[in-house]
Formats: C-alpha cells, structure tokens, sequence
C-alpha cells in the first residue's frame, strides 16, 4: 500500500479540471513568458471558462488583447497586475487609466530578481535601479558601504502557471527557445506549481542535461491542447 502511494506522488500528471480545482477568483497567480510566448494557453482558457475573477496577475507583461494572459486582463478578470510593461494591450492602459485595475510596474530585470529571490526564500533583493524616481515611491533604502539601495520585495504566489515544451510525468521540464523567458523563475515562485506541457514522457524520458526546471518544483503537469499566440509573431 505504502509503495503504490510512493507512485502516485512520483506521478505528478493530472488533468484541466484538477488544475483548475486550484485557481480560485481573488488568488495570486503568477505566469511565465513574453508577449504572450510561453504562457499556457489551455490554461488561461480553462481560468475564462471557469469564470475565475478578481486575479493579482504577476509576470513580465499584460500579453496581446487576445493572446495569452492579455484575453484575462482584456475581459476584466485581473484586479491587479504585477509587470514589467502594458504597451503590448491597450486594454490594459485604458482599465489603468479609468481605475479599474491596479498595476504596479517593475523593471524587467528586477522583476526577474523578485520572482527569483521568491523562489529560493529570500526576503527581497537590493538595487539601484529606480533612485531618484517614481520607482522609488513608498518604498524602503539602506545603505551598504556608503551607497544607497531601494530594497525591492520578493514575490510569490499562490499559483504559478508555467508552459514547457516537454515534461515527464514527475514533473522534470524543458523549455522550447524563447518560450522559456521567465517560466523557470516562475516555477520556483508558486505555492503550487502546474506545468502545461505539448509532450509529457515517462520518467527517465528526458536527458538530465537537457532538464531546465527539476521536478522538485512541480506539482502537476498537464497536457497542452495547443497553442494560440504563435500568430502574434509572424
């Protein structure tokens, strides 16, 4: 008996509804890619269909009106984005400029640090980036050896939502080209991780040396249905 529940702890494949079992309206919900590149699409649809709402959204922009993470914001979903930039979704400009979502902006390298130090325990990270700016409003400095810093928190969620190219069944996950830009950061960041994967393997599958994201940081993998965004880019 103890053996068989070792299996199933080791299997880490579940399907769309089970994933979505664990995003709820008014949950943290951070995201990996790039313009809409390497967000998981069966995903986000699954999020509209379920009509899931009031979403604190973190990742490195607001996506195309209608690709990626953007169909989320562009349908009134997202009560407060977490990014580095908005200008690929004008939607996004104009429900920030009519109050009716938060953003909060973030250079894209320090944006990258804050998921990274959320995903290794660290409190937040120092930086020099934003002194003598709006960046710096409201928020702590200190000094280290004479040079002033802006002390930029660490982020986490309560659900990330990563998409790989292939995955095994524990959860071991590579990256297709650009479609890896923050996803690995991501994974690391998230109460619960659940990867989307086009392929997922049996154990042993993969070449270690090829491993990006080790399975340690993934709770669920699920299958992708297919992927919406390549237009965006051609």
């Amino acid at each position: 008996m103890e053996q068989t529940h070792q299996m199933k702890r080791m299997n880490k494949v579940g399907t769309l509804d089970e994933a979505l079992s664990y995003i709820h309206s008014g949950c943290s919900l951070m995201f990996g890619g790039f313009g809409g590149v390497g967000n998981p699409p069966t995903l986000i649809n699954g999020i509209l269909q379920k009509g899931v709402k009031d979403l604190t959204l973190i990742g490195n922009d607001a996506g195309f009106p209608t690709i990626g993470v953007g169909k989320l914001v562009s349908q009134g979903k997202v009560k407060k984005l977490i990014v580095s930039h908005i200008g690929s979704n004008p939607i996004a400009g104009q429900l920030m400029m009519e109050g009716k979502m938060e953003v909060e902006f973030s250079p894209q390298g320090t944006l990258a640090e804050r998921i990274r130090a959320g995903g290794v325990g660290l409190a937040g990270i120092l930086t020099d980036i934003g002194l003598d700016s709006m960046i710096e409003t409201g928020k702590q400095k200190i000094l280290v050896d004479g040079k002033e810093f802006l002390v930029e928190t660490a982020l986490t969620a309560d659900i990330s939502i990563v998409y790989a190219k292939k995955a095994d069944t524990f959860g071991n996950v590579l990256y297709e080209t650009s479609a890896r830009n923050t996803n690995p950061l991501v994974a690391m960041a998230g109460q619960y991780t659940i990867v989307e994967a086009e392929e997922i393997v049996e154990r042993g599958e993969l070449d270690p040396e090829h491993i990006i994201t080790p399975g340690i940081y993934v709770d669920m993998v699920i299958n992708s249905q297919g992927i919406d965004w390549k237009w965006a880019w051609e």
